[in-house]
C-alpha cells in the first residue's frame, strides 16, 4: 500500500486497503511514506555495526541490569512461541529503547547505551533517536489511517498515539545466519501475535518473516520490498476493535543463508492510562461487546 498525504481521495483509497488487510490478514506493507532510505540504511548499518561488538562489551548494557528492561539481549535470552510449548529458545539477539520518563510508572525509566569511543558507536545514538523519532511520526500516520478506515474522525487516535508520556519500544535485531548446508531451519522468533496495538517492522533484503494464514493453518512468507514497512496490528487494537481486525500469528525463521539478518520493530502502544473499549461503529447492533473496558498499561502487565 502506497501512503498519501493531503489528497483526500487518496486517503479514503488507502483507508479502504487498511480496512481489507486488517480485517482478514492483519498484516500490510507500506511504501511511500515519510522515513527516508538514506535513514533506514544509515540505521541498520548503525546497529549492524552494534551488533558485531565482541559479547562482553553488549553484555555491559545488558536488560537484565535495566529495570525496566531496556538494552542488550543476549542470543537465547528470550523464548516467544505461543504453539509449541516444548520448542527451543529464539535464535536471535536484540537492543531496546523506549521514551526514557522517569521511575515510577510500568517499563518507565532510562535507556542504556554503548559507549561512544567503541568501533562505530561515536554516532550509534544519535543515529537510533533519529531514526525513533522518524517511525514514531510514521506510526501516527497509521493511526490517522486506521481511524478512517473505521469511519472515525481521521483525529480519533491523535492523543492516543502522540501522548509523550505513551509506551513506544524501539526493538532492533540480528539473526546469526544458518549455513546452507544445515538441515534444519533455526528459528528465529518463535510463533506469536503482538501484544500492543500497532507494530511497524522494516527488514533488510534477507527476509525471514512468516504469518500464518488461520484458516488454512499454513505459514507464509513476508518478502521486503526496498524501503517498506510492514504493519501489523496487535491484540489491544483487536480488542478496541471488538475483534473486526486481527491480530495475527506471526514468526521468524533464518532463512538458509550466509547472510545475517537485521530488523527493527517498533511498537506504538499508546497512551498509557487511555481506557479501551469497543470503538464506535464496531459492536453489531443488539449486541453486546467481547471485551470488558481495560487501562492500555493494565493490558500491558497482564
Amino acid at each position: 500500500m502506497r501512503l498519501s498525504a493531503g489528497d483526500t481521495n487518496a486517503k479514503k483509497a488507502c483507508a479502504l486497503e487498511v480496512c481489507d488487510a486488517y480485517e482478514n490478514q492483519g498484516f500490510l506493507q507500506i511504501v511511500g511514506h515519510s522515513v527516508s532510505k538514506d535513514l533506514q540504511a544509515r540505521f541498520l548499518e548503525a546497529i549492524a555495526s552494534f551488533f558485531a561488538l565482541p559479547l562482553e562489551e553488549k553484555q555491559k548494557i545488558s536488560q537484565e541490569l535495566s529495570p525496566c528492561y531496556r538494552g542488550y539481549e543476549r542470543v537465547g535470552g528470550q523464548k516467544l512461541d505461543e504453539l509449541d510449548n516444548d520448542a527451543s529458545v529464539d535464535q536471535k539477539e536484540g537492543f531496546s529503547i523506549r521514551p526514557e520518563r522517569p521511575l515510577g510508572r510500568f517499563l518507565a525509566g532510562p535507556n542504556q547505551w554503548p559507549g561512544p569511543n567503541l568501533p562505530g558507536m561515536n554516532s550509534f545514538k544519535s543515529t537510533y533517536m533519529e531514526y525513533f523519532d522518524a517511525v514514531h511520526a510514521l506510526s501516527k500516520d497509521m493511526f490517522r489511517l486506521i481511524a478512517l478506515s473505521l469511519n472515525l474522525d481521521e483525529g480519533y487516535f491523535d492523543e492516543f498515539a502522540a501522548d509523550p508520556d505513551g509506551i513506544c519500544l524501539c526493538r532492533s535485531h540480528h539473526y546469526p545466519p544458518t549455513p546452507p548446508d544445515s538441515t534444519d531451519r533455526t528459528r528465529g522468533i518463535g510463533a506469536h501475535t503482538d501484544f500492543g496495538a500497532l507494530t511497524l517492522l522494516l527488514q533488510d533484503n534477507v527476509g525471514g518473516l512468516e504469518v500464518l494464514h488461520k484458516p488454512t493453518g499454513t505459514w507464509h512468507s513476508v518478502p521486503p520490498l526496498e524501503g517498506s514497512y510492514v504493519c501489523n496490528i496487535g491484540d489491544l487494537m483487536q480488542r478496541w476493535t471488538n475483534d473486526r481486525y486481527r491480530s495475527t500469528m506471526h514468526r521468524v525463521i533464518s532463512p538458509l543463508s550466509s547472510k545475517d539478518r537485521y530488523s527493527c520493530a517498533f511498537f506504538n502502544e499508546g497512551m498509557r492510562d487511555k481506557v479501551v473499549e469497543a470503538l464506535p461503529g464496531c459492536v453489531p447492533y443488539g449486541e453486546k461487546p467481547k471485551h470488558g473496558p481495560i487501562r492500555v498499561e493494565d493490558h500491558q502487565i497482564k
